[in-house]
């Protein structure tokens, strides 16, 4: 499975009264593939995976499964803090036609290096769908670390990992980890670039959600080696990603889908809408830099 380049993890439209928004989701689908996404991520962190009842988990899934129709792989966020869990979650996805699982490490309870290889080869044993590792130690409280990892790429069902530390060490070290039967994604778009242009085959993004083709021209360029393209969109991309920055995922990335005409802003408790303001603006003026066309007046 070719799982590279542009990745977008998607965000979960609801409508203003907090029911899953479909129309609005398959417009963001055709979104992300008009705009050259090569795969994307449903019920991620930024999908709000941890605010889905079970039947939504699996409505998103399979309608994501059925609009794109295999024009790019759909991978599914099935990771939760325990294992059984993982392992049951992954199933369903695989039942419902994912191509891949991406499974974060067990957040709140962090397990050791030994729990974490166990994890992860158990839901790679019996989950039924090749699993992408996901480490995110800012919001889990625990890092799967290189010497782990290492040991988990042999396992012939994990195909890659998505790795969100952004410090140069870690990503150098994670570069070091890539193969052709296990691919390394960035997973911070701020040292995507960095990434990219040191091994990493590509780039499970946030701002991807709103400015696909850029975020493409990006990852092209990166995983070319194109070092001056690359670095020159990813200065045009800053200002957009650092706005983001400027208030939890995905609170601000979702105050900027009704502008595209993707669904409401609104997220789901404990999250709140992004307030008027500094980052709001922010926000909007750095996305019509780059897709004035998109924006809606």
């Amino acid at each position: 499975m070719d799982i590279r380049g542009s990745i977008c993890a998607l965000a979960t439209p609801f409508t203003p009264e907090g029911a899953l928004d479909l129309d609005a989701f398959g417009r963001l689908l055709d979104y992300q593939i008009d705009g050259g996404t090569q795969a994307v991520v449903v019920a991620g962190s930024t999908g709000e995976a941890h605010m889905l009842e079970h039947d939504e988990f699996d409505t998103l899934l399979s309608f994501a499964v059925r609009h794109v129709d295999g024009r790019v792989p759909v991978i599914a966020g099935t990771g939760e803090a325990g294992t059984a869990k993982t392992v049951a979650l992954t199933r369903r996805a695989a039942s419902l036609g994912a191509d891949a699982a991406l499974v974060v490490t067990p957040y709140y309870v962090r397990p050791t290096q030994e729990g974490l290889y166990r994890h992860f080869v158990d839901v790679a044993d019996q989950g039924g769908l090749p699993v992408i590792l996901y480490n995110v130690p800012g919001r889990t409280g625990c890092d799967l670390l290189p010497e782990t990892t290492v040991l988990l790429r042999d396992h012939p069902g994990i195909i890659g990992i998505k790795e969100a530390r952004a410090d140069a060490q870690r990503i150098a070290a994670t570069a070091e980890l890539a193969r052709a039967d296990f691919v390394y994604l960035s997973g911070d778009d701020g040292t995507a670039v960095q990434a990219m242009l040191g091994g990493a085959a590509g780039t499970i993004s946030v701002v991807a959600n709103l400015v696909p083709a850029v975020f493409r021209e990006l990852c092209d360029a990166a995983t070319a080696g194109q070092a001056d393209a690359a670095n020159a969109v990813d200065a045009r991309l800053a200002p957009l990603v650092d706005a983001l920055n400027g208030a939890p995922n995905p609170i601000a990335v979702k105050s900027a889908l009704p502008w595209l005409g993707l669904g409401s802003a609104m997220p789901r408790l404990p999250l709140v809408e992004l307030a008027e303001g500094t980052v709001r603006d922010q926000i909007r003026q750095a996305l019509i830099r780059l897709a004035p066309l998109a924006v809606a007046a």
